[in-house]
């Protein structure tokens, strides 16, 4: 439901800081936005402030307008109820890419597809995590384990306690070792 007395308001949101929300300003401010609203947040992440800042600005008879709809909602639940409370406030909502680019989601037509869609969307992500634990089981199973490797082990450990009880600075044990003072720090629960 776009009005003609209302104002589009944009939101548009990135996952990472290494990110750029440049192609969703420019598509934001070509279906004419006249403020936008910008997250650098996971999906995932209930914190989005300037979402909510958003959603504070915008006053009945505006529209908020997002460049996709997974740049929007994080679930099914999440988009519906999203929705529900701008249509409550009489604010429109509109996608300008995507499967709901041209769905009024505020018809009972649109609804049905907004809840289709965002069905699909959380399907696939579950899809994705289920694919994502498979693959790691997978590796764990065959001996490999991810993320970082282990730098300080149970020797470093014992002769990094062992210095710093005869009064050695953390700085001298951590470039003996060939660890990072941080490392050294976390190793011995900063109690060095």
């Amino acid at each position: 439901m776009t009005t003609t007395t209302g104002q589009l308001i944009g939101y548009a949101r990135v996952s990472t800081d290494e990110q750029e929300a440049q192609l969703q300003h420019d598509a934001l401010t070509d279906a004419g936005c006249a403020r936008i609203f910008t997250d650098k947040a996971s999906g995932k992440n209930t914190d989005r402030p300037e979402l909510t800042a958003a959603l504070d600005y915008l006053r009945p008879e505006d529209t908020l307008c997002v460049w996709k709809l997974d740049r929007f909602a994080r679930s099914l639940i999440d988009l519906v109820t999203l929705v529900d409370a701008l249509a409550d406030r009489g604010i429109g909502f509109k996608v300008l890419t995507g499967a709901l680019a041209s769905i009024d989601p505020n018809t009972p037509d649109g609804r049905l597809m907004l809840q289709v869609v965002g069905a699909m969307a959380e399907f696939e992500r579950s899809l994705i995590k289920e694919r994502t634990r498979a693959g790691l089981d997978a590796a764990r199973a065959q001996g490999r384990t991810g993320g970082r490797p282990v730098v300080m082990d149970a020797d470093k450990l014992a002769a990094a306690k062992a210095r710093r009880a005869k009064g050695e600075s953390v700085t001298a044990i951590a470039k003996a070792l060939g660890v990072s003072r941080a490392t050294l720090y976390r190793a011995l629960g900063g109690s060095a």
